[in-house]
Protein backbone atom coordinates (compact mmCIF):
# COMPACT_ATOMS: atom_id res chain seq x y z
CA UNK A 1 0.00 0.00 0.00
CA UNK A 2 1.92 3.07 -0.92
CA UNK A 3 0.41 6.63 0.49
CA UNK A 4 1.53 10.11 0.54
CA UNK A 5 3.12 11.44 3.48
CA UNK A 6 3.02 15.12 4.47
CA UNK A 7 6.51 15.26 6.17
CA UNK A 8 9.96 13.48 4.54
CA UNK A 9 11.23 11.80 7.86
CA UNK A 10 15.04 10.83 8.26
CA UNK A 11 14.01 8.64 10.93
CA UNK A 12 11.53 7.61 12.81
CA UNK A 13 10.75 5.11 15.71
CA UNK A 14 8.04 5.14 18.73
CA UNK A 15 8.98 5.29 22.89
CA UNK A 16 8.16 3.39 25.31
CA UNK A 17 4.51 4.38 25.21
CA UNK A 18 4.34 3.92 21.75
CA UNK A 19 4.16 7.87 20.79
CA UNK A 20 5.65 8.07 17.01
CA UNK A 21 8.96 9.88 17.18
CA UNK A 22 10.18 11.49 13.47
CA UNK A 23 13.22 13.21 13.12
CA UNK A 24 13.46 15.78 10.37
CA UNK A 25 17.40 17.06 10.39
CA UNK A 26 17.96 18.72 13.83
CA UNK A 27 14.21 18.20 14.49
CA UNK A 28 11.93 16.05 16.66
CA UNK A 29 8.24 15.44 15.87
CA UNK A 30 6.62 13.84 18.91
CA UNK A 31 3.28 12.30 17.88
CA UNK A 32 1.41 13.18 14.46
CA UNK A 33 0.20 16.61 15.68
CA UNK A 34 2.40 19.75 17.50
CA UNK A 35 5.51 21.34 16.48
CA UNK A 36 8.82 20.40 16.44
CA UNK A 37 11.42 20.90 18.90
CA UNK A 38 15.19 20.73 18.94
CA UNK A 39 15.90 16.77 18.98
CA UNK A 40 18.86 17.77 21.55
CA UNK A 41 16.29 18.93 23.93
CA UNK A 42 15.27 15.20 24.35
CA UNK A 43 18.34 13.35 23.83
CA UNK A 44 20.78 16.01 24.89
CA UNK A 45 24.24 14.24 24.27
CA UNK A 46 23.48 13.47 20.51
CA UNK A 47 25.50 17.00 19.23
CA UNK A 48 28.24 16.42 22.26
CA UNK A 49 29.75 14.31 19.84
CA UNK A 50 28.82 15.34 16.52
CA UNK A 51 27.65 18.34 15.08
CA UNK A 52 23.97 16.60 14.70
CA UNK A 53 22.01 18.01 11.66
CA UNK A 54 19.93 14.24 10.88
CA UNK A 55 20.03 11.07 12.10
CA UNK A 56 20.69 8.21 9.77
CA UNK A 57 17.82 5.68 11.85
CA UNK A 58 16.39 5.08 14.85
CA UNK A 59 14.71 2.24 16.77
CA UNK A 60 13.33 1.50 20.21
CA UNK A 61 14.14 -1.85 21.24
CA UNK A 62 12.07 -4.89 22.98
CA UNK A 63 14.34 -7.26 24.06
CA UNK A 64 13.78 -9.08 27.48
CA UNK A 65 16.69 -11.38 27.30
CA UNK A 66 19.12 -8.84 27.67
CA UNK A 67 18.05 -6.38 30.34
CA UNK A 68 21.41 -3.51 28.54
CA UNK A 69 19.20 -3.58 25.21
CA UNK A 70 15.83 -3.40 26.19
CA UNK A 71 13.73 -0.76 26.49
CA UNK A 72 16.32 1.39 25.00
CA UNK A 73 16.69 3.95 22.01
CA UNK A 74 19.11 2.95 19.74
CA UNK A 75 20.12 6.51 17.04
CA UNK A 76 22.41 5.70 14.21
CA UNK A 77 24.90 8.32 13.08
CA UNK A 78 26.95 7.65 10.07
CA UNK A 79 29.34 4.82 11.34
CA UNK A 80 28.43 5.33 15.63
CA UNK A 81 25.65 4.06 17.66
CA UNK A 82 24.23 5.77 20.69
CA UNK A 83 22.12 4.05 23.11
CA UNK A 84 19.62 6.06 25.48
CA UNK A 85 17.67 4.50 28.79
CA UNK A 86 14.92 6.93 30.04
CA UNK A 87 16.75 9.74 27.54
CA UNK A 88 19.98 9.92 28.98
CA UNK A 89 22.82 8.23 27.06
CA UNK A 90 24.12 5.06 28.74
CA UNK A 91 28.07 4.79 29.37
CA UNK A 92 30.40 4.28 26.91
CA UNK A 93 28.11 5.21 24.20
CA UNK A 94 28.34 6.53 21.16
CA UNK A 95 30.06 2.97 19.85
CA UNK A 96 30.96 1.94 16.47
CA UNK A 97 27.61 0.18 15.17
CA UNK A 98 29.97 -3.40 13.90
CA UNK A 99 30.75 -3.59 18.24
CA UNK A 100 26.94 -3.39 18.86
CA UNK A 101 25.51 -5.21 15.95
CA UNK A 102 27.99 -7.25 14.19
CA UNK A 103 27.75 -7.41 10.25
CA UNK A 104 25.43 -4.19 10.10
CA UNK A 105 27.18 -1.14 7.66
CA UNK A 106 27.59 2.35 8.34
CA UNK A 107 25.52 4.97 6.89
CA UNK A 108 22.21 3.20 7.42
CA UNK A 109 19.20 4.86 5.97
CA UNK A 110 16.87 2.96 8.17
CA UNK A 111 16.24 0.58 11.14
CA UNK A 112 13.10 -0.62 12.27
CA UNK A 113 12.40 -3.72 15.34
CA UNK A 114 10.91 -6.94 14.83
CA UNK A 115 9.35 -8.63 17.68
CA UNK A 116 9.47 -11.95 17.95
CA UNK A 117 5.49 -12.41 17.58
CA UNK A 118 6.34 -11.16 14.18
CA UNK A 119 9.73 -12.39 13.01
CA UNK A 120 9.79 -15.74 14.92
CA UNK A 121 12.54 -14.14 17.17
CA UNK A 122 13.67 -10.65 18.19
CA UNK A 123 15.16 -8.94 15.60
CA UNK A 124 16.44 -5.66 13.90
CA UNK A 125 15.74 -5.25 10.13
CA UNK A 126 18.51 -2.41 8.75
CA UNK A 127 17.66 -1.07 5.36
CA UNK A 128 20.74 0.43 3.21
CA UNK A 129 19.94 0.83 -0.47
CA UNK A 130 18.35 -2.18 -1.46
CA UNK A 131 19.92 -4.48 0.94
CA UNK A 132 18.00 -5.64 3.38
CA UNK A 133 19.65 -6.90 7.06
CA UNK A 134 17.59 -8.76 9.32
CA UNK A 135 19.89 -8.83 12.65
CA UNK A 136 19.14 -11.56 14.96
CA UNK A 137 19.49 -10.08 18.20
CA UNK A 138 19.96 -13.95 20.97
CA UNK A 139 22.79 -14.88 18.16
CA UNK A 140 23.95 -11.88 16.62
CA UNK A 141 23.96 -13.43 13.24
CA UNK A 142 22.42 -11.48 10.19
CA UNK A 143 20.57 -12.45 6.94
CA UNK A 144 21.09 -10.30 4.30
CA UNK A 145 19.19 -10.23 1.38
CA UNK A 146 19.29 -7.84 -1.88
CA UNK A 147 15.19 -6.49 -2.93
CA UNK A 148 15.35 -4.96 -6.21
CA UNK A 149 11.86 -5.06 -5.66
CA UNK A 150 11.69 -2.92 -2.43
CA UNK A 151 11.80 0.91 -2.28
CA UNK A 152 14.62 2.57 -0.80
CA UNK A 153 13.54 3.23 2.63
CA UNK A 154 14.73 6.65 3.92
CA UNK A 155 12.84 5.33 7.74
CA UNK A 156 10.75 2.82 8.65
CA UNK A 157 9.14 1.99 12.15
CA UNK A 158 6.65 -0.58 13.53
CA UNK A 159 3.46 0.98 14.61
CA UNK A 160 0.22 0.10 15.61
CA UNK A 161 0.75 -3.86 14.41
CA UNK A 162 1.76 -2.48 10.94
CA UNK A 163 5.51 -2.32 9.31
CA UNK A 164 6.28 1.23 7.29
CA UNK A 165 8.83 1.71 5.12
CA UNK A 166 8.93 5.72 4.12
CA UNK A 167 10.42 7.01 1.01
CA UNK A 168 10.37 10.61 0.18
CA UNK A 169 6.56 11.56 0.62
CA UNK A 170 5.20 8.06 0.19
CA UNK A 171 5.25 5.29 2.46
CA UNK A 172 4.36 1.27 1.85
CA UNK A 173 3.32 -0.91 4.39
CA UNK A 174 5.39 -4.02 4.03
CA UNK A 175 5.61 -7.80 5.67
CA UNK A 176 9.09 -8.01 8.15
CA UNK A 177 9.45 -11.78 8.01
CA UNK A 178 12.74 -12.48 5.95
CA UNK A 179 11.14 -14.48 3.33
CA UNK A 180 8.48 -11.71 2.55
CA UNK A 181 9.92 -8.42 3.21
CA UNK A 182 8.63 -6.82 -0.06
CA UNK A 183 6.31 -3.81 -0.61
CA UNK A 184 6.29 -3.09 -4.55
CA UNK A 185 8.15 -3.57 -7.27
CA UNK A 186 10.85 -1.91 -8.44
CA UNK A 187 9.19 -0.53 -11.48
CA UNK A 188 6.61 0.92 -9.41
CA UNK A 189 9.19 2.44 -7.27
CA UNK A 190 10.77 4.23 -10.11
CA UNK A 191 7.27 5.27 -11.61
CA UNK A 192 6.26 6.44 -8.37
CA UNK A 193 9.22 8.86 -7.48
CA UNK A 194 9.58 10.40 -11.18
CA UNK A 195 5.80 11.03 -11.50
CA UNK A 196 5.67 12.77 -8.23
CA UNK A 197 4.09 15.80 -7.94
CA UNK A 198 6.00 17.14 -4.94
CA UNK A 199 8.61 19.27 -5.98
CA UNK A 200 12.06 18.91 -7.03
CA UNK A 201 14.84 20.41 -4.82
CA UNK A 202 17.71 20.57 -6.99
CA UNK A 203 18.19 20.03 -10.86
CA UNK A 204 20.93 20.05 -13.57
CA UNK A 205 21.99 19.05 -16.61
CA UNK A 206 25.87 18.35 -17.19
CA UNK A 207 28.05 18.79 -19.95
CA UNK A 208 26.94 15.54 -21.68
CA UNK A 209 23.13 16.24 -21.81
CA UNK A 210 22.31 14.08 -18.84
CA UNK A 211 19.23 15.61 -16.70
CA UNK A 212 19.93 14.90 -12.73
CA UNK A 213 16.90 16.18 -10.36
CA UNK A 214 16.89 15.34 -6.97
CA UNK A 215 13.67 15.33 -4.18
CA UNK A 216 14.69 14.91 -0.70
CA UNK A 217 16.34 11.11 0.14
CA UNK A 218 16.46 10.66 -3.86
CA UNK A 219 17.39 11.49 -7.28
CA UNK A 220 16.67 11.27 -10.61
CA UNK A 221 19.02 10.33 -13.38
CA UNK A 222 17.92 11.17 -17.42
CA UNK A 223 20.53 9.71 -20.39
CA UNK A 224 20.99 12.19 -22.50
CA UNK A 225 18.65 11.70 -26.14
CA UNK A 226 17.14 8.24 -24.20
CA UNK A 227 14.00 7.11 -22.37
CA UNK A 228 16.45 5.48 -19.53
CA UNK A 229 15.38 7.06 -16.49
CA UNK A 230 17.14 5.49 -13.06
CA UNK A 231 16.29 6.22 -9.42
CA UNK A 232 18.31 6.12 -6.50
CA UNK A 233 19.05 6.67 -3.24
CA UNK A 234 21.10 10.07 -2.94
CA UNK A 235 23.37 8.82 -0.04
CA UNK A 236 24.34 5.99 -2.85
CA UNK A 237 26.41 8.13 -5.50
CA UNK A 238 26.35 11.24 -3.29
CA UNK A 239 27.11 10.21 0.01
CA UNK A 240 28.13 13.28 2.17
CA UNK A 241 24.66 14.94 0.81
CA UNK A 242 22.34 12.85 2.72
CA UNK A 243 19.05 14.49 1.69
CA UNK A 244 17.14 17.59 0.76
CA UNK A 245 19.66 18.78 -1.41
CA UNK A 246 18.95 23.10 -2.38
CA UNK A 247 20.84 23.24 -5.26
CA UNK A 248 23.18 22.26 -7.98
CA UNK A 249 24.93 23.03 -11.11
CA UNK A 250 27.24 21.79 -13.96
CA UNK A 251 30.55 23.17 -14.68
CA UNK A 252 33.59 21.75 -16.05
CA UNK A 253 32.56 18.32 -15.79
CA UNK A 254 31.76 18.71 -12.31
CA UNK A 255 28.49 18.92 -9.81
CA UNK A 256 28.46 21.88 -7.60
CA UNK A 257 26.40 21.04 -4.82
CA UNK A 258 24.50 23.18 -2.33
CA UNK A 259 23.30 22.30 1.16
CA UNK A 260 23.05 25.05 3.38
CA UNK A 261 25.35 27.21 3.76
CA UNK A 262 28.42 24.24 2.49
CA UNK A 263 28.81 23.87 -1.05
CA UNK A 264 30.09 19.98 -2.12
CA UNK A 265 32.02 19.36 -5.32
CA UNK A 266 31.76 15.85 -7.35
CA UNK A 267 33.77 15.26 -10.15
CA UNK A 268 31.20 13.74 -12.99
CA UNK A 269 32.13 9.80 -13.47
CA UNK A 270 31.32 6.22 -12.04
CA UNK A 271 31.47 6.52 -9.38
CA UNK A 272 31.02 10.62 -8.41
CA UNK A 273 34.41 11.52 -6.82
CA UNK A 274 34.44 14.03 -3.91
CA UNK A 275 36.44 16.78 -3.90
CA UNK A 276 39.26 16.83 -1.33
CA UNK A 277 38.78 20.35 0.58
CA UNK A 278 34.86 20.32 0.61
CA UNK A 279 32.67 21.01 1.63
CA UNK A 280 33.58 24.34 1.54
CA UNK A 281 30.94 27.56 2.89
CA UNK A 282 29.28 29.82 -0.09
CA UNK A 283 31.46 32.56 1.10
CA UNK A 284 34.15 30.81 0.59
CA UNK A 285 33.67 29.07 -3.03
CA UNK A 286 31.27 31.49 -4.54
CA UNK A 287 31.21 34.73 -2.64
CA UNK A 288 27.82 34.29 -1.61
CA UNK A 289 25.78 34.80 1.57
CA UNK A 290 22.16 33.19 2.35
CA UNK A 291 19.89 30.53 1.33
CA UNK A 292 20.37 29.42 -2.47
CA UNK A 293 17.06 28.06 -4.22
CA UNK A 294 18.71 27.95 -7.15
CA UNK A 295 21.62 27.79 -9.56
CA UNK A 296 22.45 26.87 -13.12
CA UNK A 297 25.53 27.97 -15.48
CA UNK A 298 24.49 28.33 -19.55
CA UNK A 299 25.98 27.51 -22.65
CA UNK A 300 26.20 31.28 -23.70
CA UNK A 301 28.43 32.16 -20.95
CA UNK A 302 29.74 29.22 -20.20
CA UNK A 303 32.18 30.18 -16.77
CA UNK A 304 28.93 31.84 -15.02
CA UNK A 305 26.83 30.80 -12.60
CA UNK A 306 23.72 32.42 -12.22
CA UNK A 307 23.04 32.22 -8.78
CA UNK A 308 19.04 32.56 -8.05
CA UNK A 309 17.79 33.70 -4.20
CA UNK A 310 15.51 35.74 -2.16
CA UNK A 311 11.67 36.76 -2.23
CA UNK A 312 10.85 38.65 -4.16
CA UNK A 313 13.17 37.00 -6.51
CA UNK A 314 16.63 38.67 -7.95
CA UNK A 315 19.45 36.79 -9.65
CA UNK A 316 22.81 37.78 -9.89
CA UNK A 317 26.07 36.00 -11.75
CA UNK A 318 29.47 34.05 -10.07
CA UNK A 319 32.86 33.92 -12.53
CA UNK A 320 33.93 30.97 -12.00
CA UNK A 321 37.02 31.56 -13.37
CA UNK A 322 37.61 34.90 -11.26
CA UNK A 323 39.69 34.52 -8.02
CA UNK A 324 38.16 35.61 -5.57
CA UNK A 325 34.42 34.72 -6.25
CA UNK A 326 31.86 37.16 -6.19
CA UNK A 327 28.16 37.75 -6.79
CA UNK A 328 27.87 40.76 -9.52
CA UNK A 329 25.00 41.93 -11.48
CA UNK A 330 22.05 41.50 -9.59
CA UNK A 331 18.90 42.26 -11.45
CA UNK A 332 15.00 40.86 -9.97
CA UNK A 333 13.22 38.28 -12.00
CA UNK A 334 9.99 39.80 -11.36
CA UNK A 335 7.72 37.02 -13.28
CA UNK A 336 8.49 34.39 -9.95
CA UNK A 337 7.66 35.13 -6.45
CA UNK A 338 9.65 31.91 -6.09
CA UNK A 339 12.13 29.79 -7.70
CA UNK A 340 12.12 26.02 -6.79
CA UNK A 341 15.15 24.71 -9.01
CA UNK A 342 16.13 25.75 -12.44
CA UNK A 343 18.52 24.24 -14.89
CA UNK A 344 20.13 25.43 -18.36
CA UNK A 345 20.52 22.72 -21.49
CA UNK A 346 20.69 23.09 -25.45
CA UNK A 347 17.34 24.23 -25.85
CA UNK A 348 17.51 27.18 -23.52
CA UNK A 349 16.73 27.70 -19.69
CA UNK A 350 13.79 25.31 -17.68
CA UNK A 351 12.33 27.08 -13.97
CA UNK A 352 10.65 24.93 -11.80
CA UNK A 353 8.01 25.98 -9.71
CA UNK A 354 6.18 23.58 -7.86
CA UNK A 355 5.61 20.87 -10.11
CA UNK A 356 5.12 22.55 -13.14
CA UNK A 357 8.29 24.31 -15.42
CA UNK A 358 8.45 27.23 -18.03
CA UNK A 359 10.68 27.33 -21.14
CA UNK A 360 12.82 30.50 -22.27
CA UNK A 361 15.20 29.79 -24.74
CA UNK A 362 18.09 31.99 -22.67
CA UNK A 363 18.60 33.65 -19.60
CA UNK A 364 18.38 37.12 -20.72
CA UNK A 365 15.30 36.36 -22.29
CA UNK A 366 13.70 35.18 -19.27
CA UNK A 367 15.11 37.99 -17.56
CA UNK A 368 12.86 40.18 -19.94
CA UNK A 369 10.04 38.74 -20.25
CA UNK A 370 6.96 40.35 -18.66
CA UNK A 371 4.33 37.78 -19.44
CA UNK A 372 4.69 33.43 -18.17
CA UNK A 373 5.07 31.35 -21.31
CA UNK A 374 3.16 27.82 -21.71
CA UNK A 375 3.13 25.90 -18.44
CA UNK A 376 4.49 22.46 -18.63
CA UNK A 377 3.99 19.61 -15.90
CA UNK A 378 7.60 18.27 -14.58
CA UNK A 379 5.66 14.28 -14.83
CA UNK A 380 5.47 14.52 -18.36
CA UNK A 381 7.34 17.27 -19.68
CA UNK A 382 10.70 16.22 -18.33
CA UNK A 383 10.01 12.83 -17.36
CA UNK A 384 8.05 10.76 -19.64
CA UNK A 385 4.90 10.08 -17.70
CA UNK A 386 1.57 9.90 -19.07
CA UNK A 387 -0.22 11.64 -15.99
Amino acid sequence: IQQALPLRTDAATVNQEGVPYFFKRDHLFKGFHGDAELANETFSELDDHHNLDHVDAALFMHHEDDPDLHNHFFFFLNEKVFSYYQNKVVEGYPKDISEVFPGIPDHLEAAVECPKIDCDEDSVIFFKGHDIYHYHMNTQTVDKKHFESMPNCTSAFHFMENYYCFHGHQFSKFNPKPERCTASDDDDHVEREKCSRVHLDALTSDDAGNVYAFRSHHYIHKDDGSDNITVEAIDSAFKEIHSDLDAVFSYDNHLYMIKDDNVHVYKIGEPHIHLDGYPKTLKEELGVEGHVDTAMVCNDHPHIAHIIQGKPTNMFDVDMKATPREPTNERPLSLFKHVDTAMCGPKGVTVVVGNHFYHFDSVMIMVAARALPEQHRVSSGLFGCDH
